[in-house]
């Protein structure tokens, strides 16, 4: 123990020397959130909007008053019937809403139960199927109060857990499962991998200490280092990004924990693969993020997936750990609802740490 525990000091003081790999597994997390929390962003904001109305009565004057009032929308005017394709397909306006002839009389109808007439009709740009989505809801929402969608049949809509829609909300779990399995794996890979070019793994072999304990010291330092970023990450969703932590932070915790030692498992797998810290860190970071960020669910849906992908994504662990970190920190959902996500990812990992083990063992053998 105490040769293994001389082994951790070693290679903390070689971290710790090694300013540029402090800057990048302690930089790289506080950048990646704060860029994907206010660069860039899904939520939509000032929706130019257009108005038809034949008769512009006092009630459709407070409506559009009311609209514009909102930061959600930027009222550009009033236009005729057949001037709606042309400010649609010019990029004028994203929306225009039309009102009935006879508003007046159909809201206060709509307000008894006694006309089921729709009084206003929205006409939305969808060459953005993902904005016109949402500026149909905000749509919806601004006339619902009147009752002016159906009439008084609309229904009533209640966003939850995210009320707003901050796309910030979304994309800090996805950055939690990027950044973390591209630090702990592109690190210990090339950690590893160093030493070989160097020559100097074969130097550590000699010593009295086991491989296993020298692999695991290597390891330990770059673990802390994440549970450090783990750390920043969460303390500038919350105060910095307002995203709340409403689940069991002490799930949320473990679970990040072990996905960091799923994480560093994979990146003693790839050392066992790659000869060069360039081979290492093209496997580590180029291979890695491209799937991550595409069938993890960081951007896109998984049901909405080909069925192809859909089943291709579930041997990606970030998919795991994004879902049940949106169950525990956006749902404020308890530990036990994340118990399947938690077996995969344990099943995961003792799976990877096995696998890299024994090929790492023969490598060093042959």
């Amino acid at each position: 123990m105490s040769g293994f525990l001389h082994f951790v000091k070693k290679e903390t003081l070689h971290i710790l020397r090694d300013r540029r790999t402090m800057l990048i597994v302690l930089l790289m997390p506080v950048v990646q959130v704060l860029l994907f929390g206010f660069a860039i962003s899904t939520e939509v904001n000032n929706i130019p909007f257009f108005a038809v109305a034949p008769h512009r009565t006092e009630a459709v004057r407070q409506q559009i008053e009311r609209m514009n009032a909102n930061p959600y929308f930027s009222f550009k005017g009033y236009i005729d019937q057949k001037r709606i394709d042309r400010v649609l397909r010019s990029g004028q306006a994203a929306a225009v809403v039309v009102f009935a002839d006879d508003y007046d009389r159909l809201v206060e109808g709509a307000a008894v139960g006694a006309i089921d007439e729709a009084a206003v009709q929205f006409v939305v740009d969808a060459s953005n199927p993902n904005n016109a989505g949402t500026d149909l809801i905000y749509l919806q929402q601004a006339f619902l109060g009147d009752g002016s969608v159906a009439a008084g049949s609309a229904p009533a809509v209640r966003i939850l857990y995210n009320p707003q829609m901050k796309s910030s909300y979304n994309f800090v779990p996805g950055i939690m499962g990027l950044i973390f399995i591209l630090i702990c794996a592109m690190m210990t890979s090339v950690s590893i991998v160093r030493e070989k070019e160097s020559g100097t793994m074969e130097v550590l072999l000699v010593s009295p200490v086991r491989p296993i304990w020298i692999i695991s010291a290597k390891m330990i330092p770059y673990f802390l280092l994440s549970c450090l970023a783990l750390a920043t990450i969460l303390l500038l969703a919350h105060y910095v990004l307002g995203v709340p932590m409403s689940g069991s932070m002490v799930g949320l915790v473990g679970l990040s924990l072990l996905y960091l030692v799923l994480s560093l498992a994979l990146g003693l797998f790839i050392s066992t693969v790659s000869h060069t810290q360039v081979v290492a860190i093209l496997v580590s970071g180029m291979l890695l993020m491209l799937p991550v960020i595409m069938l993890s669910g960081m951007l896109f849906p998984v049901e909405n997936m080909p069925g192809i992908l859909r089943a291709l994504s579930c041997v990606i662990p970030a998919r795991w750990y994004i879902e049940a970190v949106r169950k525990l920190m956006i749902g404020g959902q308890p530990f036990v609802a994340v118990w399947q996500e938690s077996a995969i990812l344990l099943a995961m990992t003792v799976v990877l740490v096995v696998v890299a083990l024994k090929k790492f063992n023969d490598k060093l053998e042959s």
